[in-house]
C-alpha cells in the first residue's frame, strides 16, 4: 500500500474532521487572476446526492469572495491541523459554489453558524434569532459542494515516515 493510501482518511473519517474542526481557508480567484483568500465558519451539510456533506457558510453580499464567485463559482475550499508532521491532518477540496440569496434561508444559515459556534443546541434564542435577522439582508449564503477531495491523516502512520 502507498503511503498516500495509508494517510488517505475515509468518507466517515472526513465527515468526522468537519464536524470537529472550526474554520475553512476559501480561495478564490481574483479578476488579475491571483488568488483570494479567506477564512470563514462553516457547518456540514449532508446530502444524498453526495458521499461527503456540503459545506455552509454566509458572508457580506459585498465582500470580495462574493464578487469573485459571481464571476466563476467554483472555489478550493482547505480545512488543515496539526502542529507537528506525525499529526498533520487535513482535507483540500475543489468545490462548485451555490449561492442562497432568500433573506429567510440566509437567516437560517447565520443562525446555524452561531449556534454551532456558541455551543448551543436546541431552539435559537430569540435575542440570537433578531440579530441574525438583521444582519441577513446584507449577507449571502454560501454552500461548497466537493467535485474533487484530497484528504490526510498523519497519525495513521504511527509516527514512522
Amino acid at each position: 500500500m502507498s503511503r498516500r493510501d495509508q494517510i488517505r482518511m475515509s468518507d466517515d473519517e472526513i465527515r468526522a474532521y468537519f464536524a470537529e474542526q472550526r474554520v475553512i481557508n476559501v480561495a478564490t480567484m481574483n479578476p488579475n487572476g491571483r488568488p483570494h483568500l479567506a477564512p470563514l465558519w462553516y457547518f456540514p451539510r449532508e446530502s444524498d446526492a453526495q458521499d461527503v456533506p456540503a459545506l455552509v457558510t454566509w458572508t457580506y453580499r459585498k465582500s470580495q469572495k462574493i464578487a469573485n464567485l459571481q464571476r466563476l463559482p467554483q472555489a478550493t475550499v482547505l480545512i488543515e491541523s496539526g502542529d507537528t508532521y506525525e499529526r498533520l491532518r487535513g482535507v483540500s477540496m475543489e468545490c462548485d459554489v451555490t449561492f442562497v440569496e432568500d433573506t429567510g434561508e440566509t437567516a437560517q444559515i447565520g443562525t446555524a453558524l452561531a449556534m454551532r459556534y456558541a455551543g448551543l443546541e436546541g431552539e435559537p434564542p430569540e435575542e440570537l434569532e433578531a440579530g441574525i435577522s438583521y444582519q441577513a439582508p446584507k449577507r449571502v449564503g454560501l454552500s461548497f459542494t466537493p467535485t474533487k477531495i484530497v484528504s490526510w491523516d498523519h497519525t495513521k502512520l504511527g509516527g514512522a515516515y
